[in-house]
Parts: C-alpha cells; structure tokens; sequence
C-alpha cells in the first residue's frame, strides 16, 4: 500500500529534497503552498511527473497560521506521516518581524499538531517537528546534546523552543507520535541567497565573472556545525520510522568558523577573500550565536545516520552550481550589450 505524506514547507530548500526522498521511496507526497501572485514552486518544478501517469506529487494552499483550514486538509488527506518544514527561518529577519515568526513558528506548529490530533482518533500519523539548533543559542555545554538547556537567543530561537516542547506535550499528552529533529545548520546550492552560506557562493561566482566587486558581511568568527541539507532530509525520514517517537540532534559533529568558509569558497576560485570582504554592522545580530556544535551520536546509534558530506565538499557543490549562474549571467549580459 503506498504511503502519504504531508510536507509544510515543500518549497523551501528541506521540502524540496525531502519530497524527492519520498518520491523516491514510493510515497505520495502532499505539499502544503501559500497563496501568492508570483510562482515559488522552483525547487520542486522538477518533480511533477508526465501528466498521463498517475502523480506522485500533489499541492495544495494554505497556511501555517490557518489552524482550521489546515485541520481540514489533514482530515481530508489523511497522511501517513506529516513532516512540519514550514517557517519564517531567518533569524536576523525575526528580530524584524518576531510576531509573524512566533505565528509561523510556534503557533504553526501547534496547529499542525492539533490537526495531527485530531487525525490520531481514526488513523495513526506521524509527526516530524523542525527543530533547530538555534535553541541553544548561548551554549550552556559543548557539544550540544538531545539533554543540553536550551538558552535562546532570537525571536526565532524562542519560537522553535515554544514548537519543540509543545511536540513533547502532545506526544505524552496525547499519545501522538510526534518527534523533534533538532537539525544543526544544514546548506546546499537550494539555499536561499540571504543565508550566510548561499550569500558567500553567489556573491563568489559574481566576483570571479566580474559582475560584483564587494561582498557586504556581518560576524566572521561564528562558528557552526555545517552539513548537506540532502543528507538532513534523510535523517527526518528515519525519525518517523524510528520504533518510537523521540528528539534527535542531526549534526556533523564538526564546526567551523564563517571565515573558515570564506576561505574554502575562494580558494575554489583562486581568488583571497580578505581582496573583497567587508564587515558591515547591518549584518551583526542583536545578540550573537559564536558557537554551535552538534553531538550525532543518538543518532548515529539509534537511527544508522551519519552526514555524508564534509564542509569542504558542501563548499565545492555550492560554488560550482552558483559560478555556473554567475556565468549564465555573464553571458546574457554580454548578450544584450551586443545588440545595443
């Protein structure tokens, strides 16, 4: 019998792969979209199949905030597993806007699982809550475990918090079986270009093409637990198959400095960095994360998941596929300039 899946968030970078994890695996995979004037479906344009085959995946509006219009879909679909992606996720942004993040956040996450809930009293579901790293914020221990306090510090953070003890609730509360992934930072070349990673990719491929001479950055001595966000997904996937639900820390158990990628981005390129890096205080935090390293071992013993992908690679992958932007639009602009 085929599986279902609801994925909020399939737009973004962990929707995206998760989708065509599941895809992959035979599922029937259901993604939950905003309204919106414009197309954000970019990522997944990819995956819808020939259209006299049966799909595989299927999209539908709605929104996080929406408690009961996103009960009715629940309802209806009646998915196997629900893997709750969807957030405002920049944190330097949720300063900016920290009721909006709260409400995607937390309260967008409680929705999900009250509509799981709900399901629960006819049908068995799963749940898989994004968590992050972020809720660590000033570390109280290093590395950071599955028992270490959580110590936020952004709106944002506080909202993840909020999200990851409401799962625990309704999973002792309600016997539903609702699992945190607690995922340390994870890129790849589908991150969005405000991100610090995908900022430092493109903005490299433009350098080396010639179409950018600076690169405008906030905090270069904070250091992250970074891995390959195809290798995450594969990591929730195992948590709805765990035996019993839990909260697992998905990390690479190394970590690394901005600088440090910088460094690995420009080299690629043979280009050094400090020729076109500048600090701009724009891009500092109100209160700063200086170090975040994630303890994989939970899930290294429980699950059988290791990242696959160390930085340096990660770095290669990214730079390769944004210099091939770069180049692209090098060449559009030559382009028009020659039938000027």
């Amino acid at each position: 019998m085929t599986k279902s899946a609801l994925i909020t968030g399939i737009t973004g970078q962990d929707g995206s792969y998760l989708a065509e994890l599941l895809i992959a695996k035979g599922y029937l995979v259901h993604g939950l979209v905003r309204r919106s004037s414009s197309f954000s479906t970019g990522r997944i344009d990819h995956l819808y199949q020939d259209p006299h085959r049966k799909p595989s995946l299927l999209l539908h509006y709605g929104d996080l905030t929406d408690g009961q219009a996103l009960t009715n879909l629940v309802l209806e679909l009646q998915p196997d597993e629900i893997y709750n992606l969807g957030a405002q996720s920049h944190v330097r942004v949720s300063y900016d806007q920290p009721v909006y993040t709260l409400q995607t956040v937390g309260v967008g996450a409680l929705n999900v699982l009250e509509a799981a809930r709900l399901l629960n009293k006819t049908k068995p579901v799963r749940v898989y809550q994004a968590s992050s790293s972020e809720m660590y914020g000033d570390v109280l221990e290093t590395p950071q475990r599955e028992q270490t306090p959580f110590n936020p510090q952004s709106p944002y953070a506080c909202a993840k918090v909020y999200a990851f003890h409401q799962t625990v609730n309704y999973r002792r509360g309600y016997d539903l079986f609702a699992s945190n992934g607690i995922l340390f930072n994870h890129e790849s070349e589908r991150r969005g270009e405000t991100f610090v990673t995908r900022k430092i990719t493109r903005a490299a491929g433009r350098i080396k093409m010639g179409l950018q001479k600076k690169l405008y950055l906030g905090n270069l001595d904070a250091k992250r637990d970074w891995g390959y966000a195809k290798d995450y997904v594969d990591a929730m996937w195992r948590i709805l198959q765990h035996d019993e639900p839990d909260d697992f820390v998905i990390a690479t158990g190394q970590t690394q400095s901005v600088r440090d990628f910088l460094a690995l981005v420009f080299n690629h390129l043979d280009l050094n960095w400090e020729d076109y890096v500048e600090i701009d205080q724009r891009y500092f935090r109100p209160a700063e994360v200086d170090l975040l390293l994630g303890d994989p071992s939970k899930a290294r013993e429980k699950l059988g998941w290791t990242a696959a992908t160390d930085l340096k690679r990660l770095a290669q992958i990214m730079i390769e596929h944004d210099l091939e932007l770069a180049q692209r639009e090098a060449h559009l602009q030559s382009f028009v300039k020659s039938q000027g």
